[in-house]
């Protein structure tokens, strides 16, 4: 294996740092949505929107765990740097793909919301095709 230079973990920063943003944008925009099925919820006790509300609370709690693990992810490559820095290799080896595992993570909990999103926009889809 070749030597696990400061540069390999900072190749990852701006990968994560887009991925946060994008993260971001999604649970800015759920929190709109909940907030306004509850303002609707409150008008009219309907159990369609409890359902939607359900899901968006299935989806916000993924999206709050694929951030964690994101920004922990970009935690563990500043601390790889660090050890780098103090000349800990094989310390920084191990932190570094821990880094890896949890950005791995990260994503495969973005592929589970973006299911579980499809499935909530195929029932609109399938009232208006039944309707």
């Amino acid at each position: 294996m070749e030597q696990l230079t400061l540069t390999t973990p900072a190749l990852l920063f701006s990968a994560i740092s887009l991925i946060m943003l994008a993260y971001t944008n999604r649970f800015i925009a759920y929190a709109a949505v909940i907030r306004d099925l509850h303002d609707k919820y409150l008008k009219k006790k309907d159990e369609r929107l409890i359902k939607q509300i359900r899901n968006l609370k299935q989806r916000l709690y993924l999206t709050r765990s694929m951030q964690i693990a994101g920004i922990s992810s970009l935690l563990l490559c500043v601390l790889t740097m660090f050890l780098i820095y103090v000349e800990q290799h094989l310390v920084a080896v191990w932190v570094f793909g821990l880094a890896l595992i949890l950005l791995i993570f990260s994503l495969a909990l973005l592929i589970k919301e973006i299911q579980i999103s499809v499935k909530a926009l195929e029932h609109h889809i399938s009232d208006i095709e039944n309707g």
